[in-house]
């Protein structure tokens, strides 16, 4: 029996779905389903591809009570934005979670990805950044630093907003683009030593494979939400760092091991506080998080197929018949 799949094209699921607070809320709720119980999130499939300065990640998760589960497909080639073409693009397939079959495919390019993957900063600020924060910085100037600076003024509607990259006039447009859009100060600076030990909110959007950020930088309340580390030997964090704070928080610990801010701490011998808690057993009270004020904190995100999966469903659910109907 034939039966109809959706296709969404990029364009369409750009004008379906932005980063606002109900998908930063979609987002939360995926990862309070992780802490609880009963979600079945296989392994990321990676695969570096060295020679050509690429890698492919594939992820996905069933979350009890949803109607489908995705499987994301998500490639980044970084030499790409030197033929004029962007580091990431990929696909999300919906299947329904009663049949098997495939119900959507988002073309998406990426931008599903790029959407969750910023909301899940927000999350993470929203439950471990200081209540109050006058200045935030990012550390990257790509897409995911402006996205991850919009998404965590939603919930710390900070002031100020210093960047830094290895290309300042890179880091000036990216400042001066955000300073636009969220008409707030925003100013390029060439020490991340500077912006760390400025900022009350830190994100890190790199694929860097050496630490960009020292232990020695991090002062009272100071939040730093790390998402740039999600293959083996990346990291951004001095594994000192990691040790220091008050609260260490990983997106999934088992992630986190191989292909987190962890992997370099355990490699080094150093991590001996036991098993980190998750920001999903945060969210619903289960371990603690941010303390007191003056507390330091670190949440390393590594993206999760419950996050595929969850804005999967959530267009498909607002957005029924959006795009073009086959029949399979």
């Amino acid at each position: 029996m034939a039966h109809d799949i959706q296709i969404v094209t990029e364009a369409n699921l750009r004008r379906l779905v932005s980063l606002d607070l109900t998908t930063v809320d979609v987002i939360e709720a995926a990862f309070a389903a992780l802490a609880t119980g009963g979600v079945v999130m296989p392994p990321i499939l990676s695969m570096g591809l060295p020679a050509a300065h690429g890698e492919v990640d594939v992820k996905t998760a069933y979350i009890p009570g949803f109607d489908g589960f995705a499987i994301k497909v998500s490639p980044g080639f970084f030499n790409n934005p030197q033929l004029g073409l962007p580091s990431l693009n990929g696909l999300m397939i919906l299947f329904s979670a009663k049949t098997g079959l495939v119900q959507s495919l988002f073309l998406d390019n990426g931008y599903l990805t790029d959407i969750r993957t910023a909301a899940a900063g927000a999350v993470a600020a929203r439950h471990l950044a200081p209540e109050t924060v006058e200045t935030a910085g990012v550390i990257g100037t790509g897409v995911q630093a402006r996205l991850q600076m919009r998404a965590a003024h939603l919930v710390r509607p900070f002031k100020c907003l210093l960047v830094h990259g290895r290309d300042m006039d890179k880091a000036r447009a990216c400042a001066e683009e955000l300073a636009g859009l969220m008409g707030i100060e925003a100013q390029a600076v060439e020490s991340a030593e500077t912006l760390v030990r400025s900022s009350q909110l830190v994100v890190t959007t790199t694929p860097s494979r050496q630490a960009l950020i020292r232990a020695e930088w991090l002062h009272p309340g100071l939040h730093i939400t790390a998402m740039g580390s999600d293959q083996s030997g990346k990291s951004e964090i001095d594994p000192k760092a990691l040790i220091a704070a008050d609260a260490y928080i990983c997106d999934r610990v088992s992630q986190c091991e191989v292909s987190g801010e962890l992997e370099a701490a355990l490699a080094a011998g150093i991590w001996t506080k036991g098993r980190p808690a998750e920001l999903g057993e945060v969210i619903i009270g289960q371990k603690p998080g941010r303390q007191r004020t003056q507390d330091v904190t670190i949440c390393d995100l590594t993206g999760t197929g419950v996050q595929d999966t969850a804005i999967a469903t959530h267009v498909r659910a607002r957005f029924p018949k959006a795009g073009t109907v086959l029949q399979a």
